[in-house]
């Protein structure tokens, strides 16, 4: 076990320097000069020429690279050129938002998808399992944007029951972070387990058809209570492969959704450095969320191993 977490682990640490290396050079073709944007179009050669030094953008890409990604490496993700702020700072302002975000929507995406997914597979020839699996197939084409401007129009909007936007912090007012977070999870918890539904349905229906299982039912036991001992365990393999996927789906909806309830994330600082041209800042950013979905797929490969030992050795 301590050699796969190992072999992981180094996987983690290339695919890494890998996508700090492509997200380097796709900031860097982009057009625009930082020292440029900074003094506006009436400076002159020799204040641009001065700026550049000052922000070392005058040395070759390979230099500003190792700088760049060796300050990643300590913490210290540079400065901003629009704002002269440090820009880790502002990243760490944001990033407690996002993370509470996309771990309450995954939260509702579990608990509404692990039991309605079962409940449809083991009752998938009833009227109300196929009306759960039609159900959950029209919610995967519902987006988190349009999910979050529905919810706001019926809960925020008609009954008035929750605020249709706006971040509370929760030092501040416990009650109010509470409920101006509810519907933000809501419409990126329910949209996730529509598809997670799916997913936890099939795993569940191909469990439910293999020996072992229709053994245990021969030796007595009930079915759902076959299922439960020995069943749920070897449909979590391929779910957890999806939740994966779904968490790095998350932060991705995060940055609309954010938006949509004027939540001051990371999506929303995204967006602002991309309205700013903060080139740094936004490099910054997008290294984060790419570097959070190296770390989601690491823990999903360990969850591998723990689920299925078999898996070990063939990783």
């Amino acid at each position: 076990m301590i050699l796969y977490l190992l072999k992981r682990l180094a996987v983690l640490l290339a695919s890494t320097a890998v996508a700090g290396a492509v997200v380097f050079a796709f900031m860097a073709v982009l057009p625009g000069d930082p020292a440029e944007i900074a003094l506006g179009v009436n400076a002159t050669p020799e204040a641009v020429a001065r700026l550049r030094a000052e922000f070392g953008t005058d040395r070759p890409p390979a230099v500003q690279f190792l700088d760049w990604f060796g300050g990643l490496l300590q913490g210290d993700f540079g400065t901003s050129y629009v704002t002269s702020s440090p820009v880790g700072e502002q990243i760490g302002d944001r990033l407690g938002v996002t993370a509470v975000l996309v771990a309450g929507g995954m939260l509702i995406a579990l608990l509404v998808a692990v039991p309605v997914g079962t409940f449809a597979a083991v009752h998938h020839r009833d009227p109300l399992g196929a009306a759960i699996s039609a159900a959950s197939q029209v919610g995967i084409a519902v987006p988190a944007f349009l999910a979050g401007i529905l919810l706001v129009f019926v809960f925020a909007v008609r009954a008035q029951a929750l605020p249709s936007g706006g971040y509370v912090p929760l030092a501040e007012d416990p009650a109010g972070w509470l409920r101006g977070l509810l519907l933000p999870w809501l419409s990126l918890g329910l949209v996730q387990a529509a598809v997670l539904t799916r997913y936890v349905r099939s795993a569940v229906l191909d469990v439910m058809r293999e020996d072992y299982l229709r053994t245990a039912r021969a030796k007595g036991r009930g079915r759902m209570g076959a299922l439960w001992r020995h069943g749920l365990r070897n449909a979590a393999v391929p779910v957890v492969t999806v939740l994966g996927l779904q968490l790095a789906t998350l932060l991705v909806g995060a940055v609309v959704v954010e938006r949509v309830f004027v939540i001051p994330g990371l999506g929303d600082l995204l967006l602002n450095g991309v309205a700013g041209r903060d080139l740094l800042l936004v490099q910054g950013v997008v290294m984060v969320l790419v570097v959070a979905v190296l770390l989601i797929n690491f823990v999903v490969d360990v969850c591998y191993a723990a689920l299925d030992p078999r898996l070990r050795g063939t990783r």
